[in-house]
């Protein structure tokens, strides 16, 4: 279930009147009730939860951040706990399970009944990332022998139960999936017709171990509510709905802009991550990336004779780095954010390589016609030549750079989020004073 709130004004404030915080209670959305009851004490939070009836309790909960599930989990009593995590959806509850430790994780099952236990076993023991992980199994099934009738007879008993009956599964005597049909049809078929004819006998679906964002991309491409999950036999796991995907695939971006800044990955949100996680999650790439600019430093060592002999030529140097860095990171993002939604593949990485060099030679040719006033100005035709020539090629050159380190960390396997603008861009501006000051020592020497 998605847990993203968005603040419509609705949710009374500390001040509002108890006639008004009783009437947001009974009528507002559980996503809803979940954000007022997030901005409460913990303490607080647990009575108004509590007072809450059993099913809206268990839909709220649902809602809140998994930090917050977790805390609460903790204070509540294990019976009310256990009322709580019968009620929620089966990959809600593996979730939460999820995120306990061994010792309360135990606590919780001996609270449950026995097929709720199984359940929630079943569904964490999956590997993260993948729609197993991501599944659920509150889902209808149907026999291909029955009618029309007898099927909607069943949906409508086991509907409370369910995350979603608007497609139903059609399995064999051995659970393998053999179809699927939607509700209106059911709705519309004549009541003696029986399911197998008006089945579609060809249903779209993933295993246990694929991508969860391959999934969710599956999801979007067919327009599915929901897709089922089967085993190497072929037998019905579960489902991932399409709210479900949507909140993997949110993770899966987040993750992305994170490795994208060189931030290590956090589920936590910003603002309630402490000090510690936040400097530890960030202080490795900073750290690692300090080495990457001692060869700036040593480059520009290397140099000093051209440097004293020319000083206006230092005036330039941050211009042209940042210039490559930027077109670096330009390149980088897309190419990371086309290899994440299946818009390239390795395969196209030669054809984007020679249309990249076109553009960034008209990039770096027209950045080199803003800045040859410039060299002309502060150090004469030589200088802005020098100026202007290494423009044109360290804007090349990051933008290579950006485009083909997505790919190479593809090819071995890593994720090219890795490829991130800081990355790009220190590895932009070693290339960068490199080139600069071996075309002026060259040029100038003439």
């Amino acid at each position: 279930m998605t847990k993203n709130k968005l603040n419509q004004g609705a949710i009374p404030g500390v001040d509002a009147a108890p006639d008004d915080v009783r009437d947001f209670i009974e009528t507002a959305y559980p996503a809803d009730l979940a954000a007022w009851l997030e901005e409460m004490p913990h303490e607080q939070m647990h009575e108004q939860l509590l007072a809450l009836p059993l099913p809206r309790r268990a839909e709220t909960f649902s809602h809140l951040e998994m930090d917050v599930e977790v805390e609460l989990a903790r204070q509540l009593e294990r019976s009310d706990l256990a009322e709580i995590v019968t009620r929620m959806h089966a990959d809600d509850r593996a979730d939460l399970f999820n995120e306990l430790t061994p010792q309360e994780q135990q606590l919780l099952l001996r609270g449950l009944a026995q097929e709720e236990r199984d359940d929630i076993r079943r569904l964490s023991a999956y590997a993260e990332e993948t729609a197993g992980a991501i599944m659920t199994s509150d889902y209808a099934t149907l026999a291909a022998d029955m009618t029309a009738h007898e099927a909607i007879e069943l949906l409508r008993r086991v509907a409370p139960e369910k995350e979603t009956i608007y497609r139903s599964y059609v399995l064999d005597p051995d659970r393998c999936l053999i179809g699927s049909i939607q509700l209106h049809k059911l709705i519309l078929a004549a009541p003696d017709m029986r399911i197998d004819a008006i089945m579609n006998a060809a249903p779209v679906s993933v295993a246990l171990d694929d991508d969860q964002e391959d999934v969710a991309r599956m999801i979007a491409h067919y327009d599915l509510l929901a897709v089922p999950v089967v085993d190497a036999d072929g037998r019905l796991v579960g489902i991932v709905t399409h709210d479900d995907a949507a909140d993997a695939m949110q993770a899966e971006t987040t993750e992305d802009f994170h490795k994208l800044a060189t931030v290590s990955p956090f589920s936590q949100s910003v603002l309630k991550a402490s000090i510690g996680v936040l400097y530890k999650k960030r202080v490795f790439w900073l750290s690692l990336l300090v080495f990457g600019n001692l060869f700036s430093g040593a480059g520009i060592a290397y140099f000093e004779e051209t440097i004293l002999a020319y000083v206006s030529l230092v005036f330039f140097l941050p211009l042209l780095i940042d210039s490559s860095g930027n077109a670096g990171s330009q390149s980088a993002t897309l190419m990371v954010r086309a290899l994440a939604t299946g818009d390239v593949v390795m395969k196209d990485w030669r054809d984007l390589i020679l249309r990249e060099l076109l553009i960034a030679l008209a990039l770096g040719a027209t950045m080199a016609l803003v800045v040859f006033p410039l060299g002309l100005m502060r150090g004469g035709p030589e200088i802005a030549f020098v100026v202007g020539l290494t423009m044109v090629l360290v804007v090349m050159v990051g933008s290579l750079v950006g485009l083909s380190l997505p790919f190479l960390l593809n090819k071995f396997g890593l994720d090219p989020a890795t490829a991130s603008g800081p990355l790009v861009t220190t590895i932009s501006d070693v290339v960068g004073v490199l080139v600069y000051f071996s075309i002026a020592t060259t040029v100038l020497s003439l």
